[in-house]
């Protein structure tokens, strides 16, 4: 089995969607995130994988100022 080229490194994910991101987790069960970290992200090596699920971002401009406003910060942090 070859060694994962990216072993090490870790990962922050971020995912917009239109619906609440709180019905993803819990109607979807954030199937697609989840197939994302096992079958790609941690196959090559990546890890720890971190999520930030950003739901309902046609809902307002003060939401979405709020989102990025933490999604800057995250990037400062290096998270």
């Amino acid at each position: 089995r070859p060694r994962p080229a990216l072993r090490g490194r870790s990962v922050r994910v971020v995912v917009t969607m239109g619906m609440p991101a709180l019905a993803y987790r819990m109607w979807f069960r954030a199937h697609s995130l989840k197939s994302l970290e096992r079958n790609i992200l941690r196959f090559c090596g990546l890890g720890p994988v971190r999520a930030s699920l950003v739901g309902a971002v046609d809902a307002s401009a003060q939401g979405r100022e709020r989102w990025l406003r933490r999604m800057r910060r995250l990037g400062r942090r290096g998270r």
